[in-house]
């Protein structure tokens, strides 16, 4: 069954690339090629395709934005990322805005094909330097946590304060009281050393604590 592909990429000679790439891969299917993903919804509705191939860093809409405009009409839509390895804080970006994979452009002729594959599986598909990154800055956040001296049932109950649940919503999820809830949100303020939820939940985000 052939994969119907669609690509965003502002390199005309690696899009020209690409492409090539695309339409001599027996099991793909090249829909469109541009520059930039100004028109992505346009595009998704009118080619449906099977799979999203987009650059990160692009003129006028780049490709996290496109990724946003997707997730909000496709959600289920795998859609892979192109990047350079120096695009770290973009990356990071692009894994908390729902991107499926991330591919360095340097390994796209050895690896597009099976990480198409992948994604379409329901993997999600990175270069080993990219999984590398991405697994420092989840150790870094776990450090910072730790900094602070969060339990890890603290650690649980901060997360779910910063996902927008109340009080109730934690106590029930979590099997316990409204009371104990309360006392452990207590606790949590004191070693951040704030005052309210708001506060709590900003410098949460901010610090990237859990």
């Amino acid at each position: 069954m052939t994969t119907r592909v669609l690509l965003y990429e502002d390199n005309p000679e690696l899009r020209m690339s690409l492409s090539a790439l695309i339409r001599f891969s027996e099991n793909l299917e090249l829909l469109a090629a541009f520059e930039n993903c100004s028109g992505v919804a346009e595009h998704i509705e009118e080619f449906q395709p099977d799979i999203v191939l987009a650059d990160i860093d692009m003129p006028e809409v780049n490709g996290i934005e496109g990724l946003k405009i997707i997730r909000k009409i496709r959600p289920e839509l795998p859609v892979v990322m192109l990047t350079v390895f120096d695009d770290n804080d973009h990356v990071l970006d692009a894994i908390m805005n729902g991107a499926t994979g991330y591919i360095l452009k340097q390994h796209l002729t050895t690896r597009l094909g099976s990480a198409i594959e992948e994604a379409l599986e329901g993997g999600a598909p990175m270069s080993p330097l990219v999984a590398r990154m991405v697994l420092n800055h989840l150790n870094a956040r776990n450090h910072k946590a730790d900094q602070y001296g969060l339990t890890q049932r603290e650690k649980e109950i901060l997360k779910s304060l910063t996902d927008g649940n109340s009080y109730k919503m934690i106590a029930n999820r979590l099997g316990i009281t409204h009371g104990t809830v309360s006392t452990h949100i207590k606790s949590i303020y004191e070693k951040l050393g704030v005052h309210s939820q708001a506060e709590a939940v900003g410098k949460t985000l901010r610090e990237g604590i859990v």
